[in-house]
């Protein structure tokens, strides 16, 4: 069961989306809100985490997340160090282990952590003296990005409960759509993933949504369609034909999109590749197209984060024992 204190959720850490419960979510969400309106104002800082220290340890490149973290950090009146891997003892051949012994000397009291491989961010976590932000580890999850989703969902259509979701594109390979597919299911709402046989994970059967291999009856009669970036990086060997095929078939635009309700919201995590999952004309429809409102969500979800990891355990340590909530 989830321990509140000041009525927020209290979490060690934050690894992934799945096993969270309705309320821990619902009570993220609701603090992350009170956020917008200060984000939104001239004076933007608080001073609720002055003296703590937010380190950003980013394995993979990342424009739209790392930065989102730095500036949620700053906002709340922490010390940020971004740590560039590039140029760390990491390349010099220190193991991850190595790092976090070295990185818990600094005393943190937070890490933001992305990596390729899935699971690293959780071995990280095991062994570090502070709390450990997922901000996205190879294929497995992201979960600041599932939040920053439902924030935007919920601000737009007032609830998740019973809303259809189209999740569409390189299901295989992303960590958003299994981050999305958790919360959405956690939260009541119904999810289709819509892609290629090719881009399909193998359980996908086992993970409560509607499969559907045509955009065409995937995308009708849906609240929400969620498109996904197709991750070339991550392929190893040929997974669609050639990339007009695959914009052909799974790429949106106006015709697809007329299938789906009126007033479908359309969303991508980022960075958009136009013309290949995604038609710039839908993209920019300032009517339907919530891409850049994503964004500015996912600057009030991290903060919102990192005041429910350590905003509200000021000298109370997290629980090591484990990756899940206490």
């Amino acid at each position: 069961m989830t321990k509140k204190r000041n009525g927020l959720p209290r979490l060690p850490h934050l690894l992934g989306i799945e096993g969270l419960a309705p309320d821990t979510v619902s009570g993220l969400l609701d603090l992350s809100e009170s956020y917008i309106g200060q984000n939104r104002s001239l004076d933007k800082r608080r001073d609720l985490l002055t003296g703590r220290t937010v380190i950003n340890l980013f394995f993979e490149n990342s424009t739209r997340t790392r930065t989102s973290f730095e500036v949620a950090a700053k906002r709340l009146g922490a010390d940020v160090i971004n740590m560039e891997v590039a140029s760390s003892s990491v390349r010099k051949g220190e193991t991850l282990l190595d790092t976090a012994m070295t990185l818990n000397a600094m005393l943190p009291d937070t890490l933001v952590v992305r990596h390729h491989e899935s699971g690293a961010v959780n071995l990280l976590a095991q062994k570090m003296k502070c709390a450990v932000i997922n901000a996205g580890d190879g294929q497995h999850e992201h979960p600041t990005q599932a939040l920053l989703d439902a924030l935007t969902i919920r601000r737009r259509r007032g609830k998740l409960e019973g809303l259809l979701v189209a999740i569409c594109g390189d299901i295989l390979h992303s960590r958003v759509a299994r981050s999305n597919i958790h919360l959405l299911n956690i939260m009541g709402a119904r999810v289709r993933v819509v892609g290629p046989p090719t881009l399909m994970p193998t359980d996908v059967d086992r993970m409560g949504v509607e499969v559907h291999f045509n955009m065409r009856t995937g995308l009708k009669d849906v609240d929400i369609v969620m498109m996904l970036r197709l991750q070339t990086e991550r392929m190893q060997g040929t997974y669609v034909p050639s990339i007009s095929e695959y914009f052909r078939f799974f790429g949106l635009d106006q015709e697809k999109l007329k299938v789906a309700k009126p007033d479908a919201l359309i969303m991508h995590p980022g960075p958009m590749n136009r013309g290949v999952e995604i038609d710039s004309e839908v993209a920019d429809d300032l009517d339907r197209s919530v891409i850049h409102e994503q964004v500015e969500m996912g600057v009030a979800v991290r903060m919102a984060c990192l005041e429910a990891l350590i905003g509200t355990r000021r000298n109370a340590p997290p629980d090591l024992t484990t990756g899940a909530l206490l």
